[in-house]
């Protein structure tokens, strides 16, 4: 087993800067998450761990071992692709098997690793099939299960799951927590859905052209995430952004969004924003915390706002309303007892406990 360090590292494709100054430590046994848009520079990160990129500065680490110089091979890693990447001649045992044969294990261990490692997957009864006989879904756990047979040092998935249909990722993913808590090894995963990254990860490490934005835990990035980028990307609907101005002084603050005007109250927050009085930051509300005037939860320091219902979406246990409140498009998620209609003016209140306040120009966090 083995933490995994990047030290300054940067990949450059011509005048592209694919990564750029990635500073990581990634502990033994931990399940890291690499999230955010196409062409961030995550997927070229996990390459350059694994050593099918070369590294145009900096150092990359296994342990304590530096591997910039080392062959693939012998980086002691086991890589699962978003292709499954399976040989289609060969038999499921003997995809699982490939690895080991070429390291000249003996026939006997080979048998008991793949045999241990289908076992682990459900998968024991597909050994002798091929590829092609096989459901999306089956094809992924044989190639999950001949990265489990080498018995690596460090798992790195390139968005494994992408090529699944819905359902069969929900069961996918928690097997994939099942199958890093029974190894007890360190898992570097690659993905741009954010839901898979929340629910998977220790901790998570979001990307943005090349640049790591913020790493942190899942609970810590939705509580409290560094930039608007971090805070729009995490979180299914995305956070609600509303220009607004900051007015009135200490005990009188409210944040001035034009066609609404709603009060601070907080103490830290007015401390965080006095210096901002009379200019315009940005408020970031999710939408889980926008409710229905009639089914607000007890206990919170609520802000009303008046808005039109523009469309409704039933979800089941819940309702998503898009609404407007002068020229400003958001989405409320509430109890799906909710009688707003479309066209119908509606009040809803906002937690202010949980509001979020970025800086406009530099898109930092202020509260």
């Amino acid at each position: 087993m083995a933490s995994v360090t990047f030290e300054h590292v940067t990949k450059r494709f011509g005048d592209v800067i694919a990564v750029n100054d990635l500073s990581i430590e990634i502990a033994d046994k931990e399940f890291l998450v690499f999230v955010g848009p196409s062409g961030c520079g995550k997927t070229t990160s996990l390459r350059l761990l694994a050593g099918l990129e070369e590294i145009t500065e900096g150092n990359i680490f296994i342990g304590d071992r530096l591997v910039n110089d080392v062959a693939p091979k012998d980086r002691d890693i086991a890589m699962v692709f978003q292709s499954y990447a399976l040989y289609p001649h060969m038999s499921v045992f003997d995809n699982m098997a490939f690895g080991l044969k070429l390291r000249k294990t003996s026939k006997s261990e080979v048998t008991r690793r793949v045999r241990e490692g289908a076992a682990m997957l459900g998968i024991e009864e597909l050994l002798d099939r091929k590829p092609k006989q096989l459901s999306g879904g089956q094809r992924q756990r044989v190639a999950l299960g001949r990265a489990i047979v080498r018995e690596p040092s460090v798992f790195l998935m390139d968005e494994p799951l992408s090529n699944l249909d819905a359902k069969l990722r929900v069961a996918t993913r928690a097997e994939l927590s099942r199958l890093h808590q029974r190894l007890e090894t360190t898992f570097i995963y690659v993905t741009h859905d954010q839901v898979e990254a929340m629910t998977m990860g220790t901790r998570i490490t979001v990307m943005r052209d090349g640049i790591l934005q913020q790493i942190d835990t899942p609970h810590t990035l939705y509580s409290k995430p560094a930039n608007i980028f971090v805070a729009g990307f995490i979180g299914s609907p995305a956070m609600n952004f509303f220009d607004v101005t900051v007015t009135g002084n200490r005990e009188d603050m409210a944040l001035d969004g034009g066609s609404f005007k709603i009060p601070v109250g907080n103490s830290a927050a007015v401390d965080a924003l006095e210096a901002y009085t009379g200019k315009q930051v940005v408020l970031g509300v999710r939408p889980e915390d926008i409710h229905d005037v009639n089914f607000a939860p007890p206990g919170i320091r609520p802000a009303t706002v008046t808005a039109k219902v523009d469309v409704t979406e039933l979800m089941g246990n819940e309702v998503y309303l898009y609404l407007i409140s002068g020229n400003k498009n958001f989405i409320a998620r509430v109890d799906p007892r909710t009688s707003a209609r479309v066209g119908q003016d509606v009040n809803v209140i906002i937690n202010m406990d949980n509001m979020h306040v970025f800086d406009r120009d530099t898109e930092l966090a202020i509260y």
